[in-house]
């Protein structure tokens, strides 16, 4: 792939888009796939977001996020790392009650697949790769853009510059093309590092994906392919500085302390990583010529696993508010398109912030009067089985208003 593709003058589009990692990428295999003339901007040369050392994180990718992926001609090559999530086991610390989600409630299929994000990014910089009208600026950065009447004019850091009648801005929840543009935020500041890592066990997992929950934070144990898992610790900062100094073995204990001896012994492969916790929420998805994708729309909590797959919808609707703009030649950017997506996209977005946020706020404490609600609550749903199939059509994607790529049947 030609990263440095030579522009000698204004570059015209139908659409750009900011952000070369996982969301940036599949909305340009998405719009690349339906013939859309594009430009992709990444601050980074590409391959250095697919070298081990970038991110050791595994995404949690819903059944509705991998008919979109099969629709893109991506799950093929991603099949081979993803691991069937056959069971959720939800719970407090110290806690008999807890919940069961087994994907036999609700059919043959997995609740979802755990996925390396190296390997996602591989796969989908292997969709474009082909592209015809697709043009990559990397390493690039948008330092100015100015809305005309026909569309936007984007000025890149070299000089270079790109007109388009439509700015997708897919580059994460500290997005400056967001700021750039004068779209403000909420933040707030969980106080938490999530650490992240992948171990090697003695037992199997059996596709099963644990959640605990600790005053101090959650704790997941996400199954990977063989008798692997991830774990990703969301933990008090104070204590993560802790955590973070202690070598293999000791961080290794510390984690059989949390998880208990139900994959046998563990010990720790290749290195851990560390994000800090914060909710960014922007005061709207839209601006002229402008939408917001995933995390520069809003960066939730990883606590329920969702993160991705929310991006991945707005991706979808997005791509289908384009495709049937230009399929019957209207502006695919114009105050109708940009109002057709925030109508579709905001209330999920609003739903999984608040549900995500509540969660983490409701459980991350040690007040009794709580403790004995969050115990009562699991018990309920544990006990009726509608109310359990309703949470996992929900966390497997397929609730809601889809976009037509998700509501497919077709998986690869």
């Amino acid at each position: 792939m030609d990263e440095k593709r030579a522009v000698a003058r204004p570059h015209r589009v139908e659409v750009a888009i900011a952000g070369g990692g996982l969301t940036g990428l599949a909305l340009a295999a998405a719009l690349g796939r339906a013939g859309t003339c594009l430009a992709l901007v990444e601050q980074a040369p590409l391959a250095s977001l697919v070298e081990p050392e970038y991110d050791g994180r595994v995404t949690a990718v819903a059944r509705g996020s991998q008919r979109f992926l099969a629709s893109l001609g991506a799950w093929p090559a991603i099949a081979p790392e993803a691991e069937p999530i056959l069971e959720i086991v939800v719970r407090e610390a110290g806690s008999p009650v807890g919940v069961h989600y087994d994907h036999r409630e609700v059919g043959n299929e997995p609740l979802g697949w755990i996925v390396p994000n190296r390997t996602l990014r591989l796969a989908l910089q292997t969709t474009i790769a082909d592209l015809t009208d697709l043009d990559l600026f990397t390493p690039a950065r948008i330092v100015a853009a100015e809305t005309g009447t026909g569309g936007l004019r984007l000025e890149l850091a070299d000089g270079r510059a790109i007109e388009t009648a439509l700015l997708a801005v897919c580059e994460g929840r500290l997005s400056p093309t967001r700021e750039l543009l004068g779209i403000g935020d909420r933040r707030f500041d969980y106080r938490q590092l999530a650490i992240v890592c992948t171990l090697r066990h003695e037992r199997p997992h059996r596709g099963r994906a644990v959640e605990r929950f600790f005053p101090d934070g959650p704790f997941a144990i996400l199954p990977m392919r063989g008798r692997r898992s991830s774990i990703v610790w969301a933990l008090e900062a104070e204590k993560a500085a802790a955590v973070r100094a202690l070598d293999d073995r000791a961080f290794a204990a510390e984690v059989e302390e949390r998880f208990g001896d139900l994959l046998g012994g563990i010990e720790i492969e290749g290195p851990r990583f560390y994000f800090p916790l914060v909710l960014v929420e922007s005061e709207r998805i839209t601006a002229p010529r402008v939408a917001l994708v995933g995390d520069a729309a809003r960066g939730i909590h990883p606590i329920a696993g969702q993160g991705w797959n929310l991006a991945l919808r707005d991706v979808a609707a997005l791509a289908e508010v384009v495709e049937e703009r230009l399929r019957l030649g209207l502006d695919p950017g114009d105050a109708s398109a940009l109002d057709r997506y925030a109508a579709w996209r905001s209330f999920d977005g609003l739903a999984l912030v608040s549900i995500c946020h509540g969660i983490e706020r409701l459980f991350s404490n040690d007040v009794g009067p709580l403790k004995l609600l969050r115990n009562l609550g699991l018990g309920l749903v544990e006990r009726l089985p509608p109310a359990k199939r309703f949470f996992m059509r929900h966390a497997m994607g397929l609730v809601g208003e889809l976009p037509r790529s998700m509501r497919s049947a077709r998986s690869a």
